[in-house]
C-alpha cells in the first residue's frame, strides 16, 4: 500500500500561501500611485507589472490545476489602470483561490500536473513554486520601496 507522507495539512499551507498574498496586497499599498506603475531599478519590470505577473499566475493557475484543463501563461491587465483596481483583482484572486483550494482532495496535491504547458510536475509543487514566485517579486518590491524612502511592511508580519 502506497502512503503518502504529510509534512503540512492543506489548510495550513493555505493558510501560510494566504499569509503571503495579505503581505504582498500591503506592498502593494505602500507604492505611491505613480512609482507603482512607473519605478524600477536596473531594468526590472515596475512593480504593477510584476502584480500583473502575480495575478496571472494564483487564480487562474489553481483553477487550471482543479479542472485539469492545461492553459498557457497568460497576463492580462484589463480592467486594470490604477492601483485601487490592481488591489481589487487581488482580493478577487484571493477568493477565487479560496475557492478552487476547496476542490483539491488530499490525494490530488501528489498528482503531476503540466502548469502552463510547461512544468510537469506535482500540484503541490506548483503550489510551492506560487509561493516562492511570490516572495521573489515581492522582495522586489521591498528593494523599490526602501530605494523611495519607503519603509515595507515587516515580512515577518503576514
Amino acid at each position: 500500500m502506497n502512503t503518502i507522507a504529510q509534512v503540512i495539512s492543506p489548510e495550513d499551507l493555505l493558510k501560510h500561501w494566504q499569509g503571503h498574498r495579505n503581505l504582498t496586497r500591503r506592498v502593494i499599498e505602500a507604492f505611491p500611485e505613480k512609482e507603482f506603475f512607473e519605478f524600477s531599478i536596473g531594468g526590472m519590470r515596475s512593480f504593477s507589472a510584476l502584480t500583473s505577473e502575480l495575478l496571472a499566475i494564483g487564480g487562474p493557475a489553481l483553477k487550471a490545476i482543479v479542472e485539469r484543463k492545461e492553459r498557457p501563461y497568460q497576463e492580462s491587465s484589463e480592467n486594470v489602470e490604477s492601483k485601487s483596481d490592481y488591489l481589487k483583482k487581488w482580493d478577487e484572486e484571493t477568493d477565487e483561490i479560496n475557492k478552487y483550494w476547496s476542490k483539491l482532495t488530499i490525494g490530488d496535491f501528489s498528482q503531476t500536473f503540466n502548469l502552463f504547458g510547461q512544468y510537469n510536475s506535482p500540484i503541490v509543487e506548483n503550489i510551492l513554486y506560487f509561493i516562492d514566485n511570490e516572495i521573489h517579486h515581492r522582495g522586489q518590491g521591498y528593494v523599490y520601496l526602501r530605494a523611495l524612502g519607503i519603509e515595507p511592511p515587516h515580512f515577518w508580519e503576514r
